[in-house]
């Protein structure tokens, strides 16, 4: 008798044993949602748990590394030189940087913040520059006159100041995409400010379709959300950069808040935005910027060929018509639908 029941309780907890990993596993679809360096972020994945509370950790500690709008931040102390010992996130944004900046013939450069100041598009709002004013500040302006030595950032000038804004919030896209899979999500998309991470599929079973804008304004100046095409992304990254979200009237033109860190001079031209699929969005979000400044041309005649990079441009003819460019590798994401 006694063992007839030993052997039932033998086959309860065998049962249990083999049941509670599919009770404990049972996954379903969170989204979560917020501001963060004054723009939204969207975040959906399939996971066991809400993890909000980890996704807010790392944003909060993104932003005292390297927002330059904190004055908290690491980043601060060393534009102010009052620290030069860099964390894990400065370091990662830099050699990004270093490898587009020398990849984009300089014109992808993070020390330009001093010039955007000086045309009134920074956290300063500074007038309109002179031509002395934004060649005084092109002697401290230059990736080629800092260093990174380990964890220790070297400036030749102490005046020179990094700006990441233009890759932070790639960075920050990949970072966030990586703690959720370490936490045993396969499916998920993380979007901030329009930089996008795909992976898996979404909650119908499908691919994760990202919409790109057309660059379009509104009567006021601001951005039209009417949409381009749309994209298939699967275990890749997405970012834009445009002219026409950030400008200011000046004589009746157009200013740009791109700013070429060779001549100081604000960025004109025909191009208006510029798409990246990349594999992460930390590379996505610095070349997007780094076409832009390039121009058209440029940008059309380095990445035409290219496999490892999907590129495409939106840009204006003489006649104000809009003018879709992109490479092979951007055309196979198109959705067709």
């Amino acid at each position: 008798m006694k063992t007839k029941k030993y052997y039932a309780v033998l086959l309860v907890l065998l049962v249990l044993l083999i049941a509670l990993p599919f009770m404990r596993g049972r996954k379903k679809f969170f989204s979560n949602s917020g501001v963060v360096w004054t723009t939204e972020y969207h975040i959906t994945y399939e996971a066991q748990h809400d993890m909000n509370d980890s996704i807010q950790q790392l944003l909060t500690a993104i932003d005292l590394s390297v927002s330059p709008y904190n004055k908290q931040s690491l980043i601060t102390s060393i534009n102010d030189n009052k620290s030069s010992e860099a964390d894990a996130f400065f370091v990662k944004l830099y050699h990004k940087a270093t490898e587009v900046n020398k990849a984009s013939g300089g014109l992808y450069d993070p020390t330009v913040m001093p010039l955007v100041n000086a045309w009134g598009f920074g956290y300063k709002n500074g007038q309109l520059p002179t031509r002395s004013q934004l060649d005084s500040i092109l002697a401290f302006v230059g990736m080629e006159k800092t260093s990174l030595e380990g964890s220790l950032v070297k400036k030749s000038d102490p005046r020179t100041q990094f700006d990441f804004s233009s890759i932070a919030k790639g960075m920050a896209c990949d970072e966030i995409a990586r703690m959720l899979a370490r936490n045993g999500a396969v499916n998920y998309m993380v979007e901030i400010g329009g930089e996008v991470v795909a992976h898996g599929v979404n909650n119908r079973g499908g691919v994760w379709r990202v919409s790109i804008d057309m660059p379009v304004a509104d009567n006021d100046g601001g951005p039209v959300h009417s949409n381009a095409l749309v994209l298939n992304l699967r275990d890749r990254a997405v970012a834009t950069s445009g002219s026409y979200r950030k400008f200011k009237q000046v004589d009746g033109k157009k200013v740009s808040h791109i700013v070429n860190p060779k001549t100081g001079d604000s960025h004109t031209s025909n191009l208006l935005s510029v798409s990246i699929v990349a594999p992460d969005c930390m590379s996505a979000d610095a070349w997007a910027t780094a076409c832009m400044a390039m121009g058209l041309e440029a940008t059309v005649a380095k990445f035409e060929d290219d496999n490892k990079l999907g590129v495409m441009t939106i840009s204006v003819d003489d006649d104000g018509n809009f003018v879709i460019w992109s490479n092979k590798k951007f055309a196979s994401m198109v959705s067709a639908e």
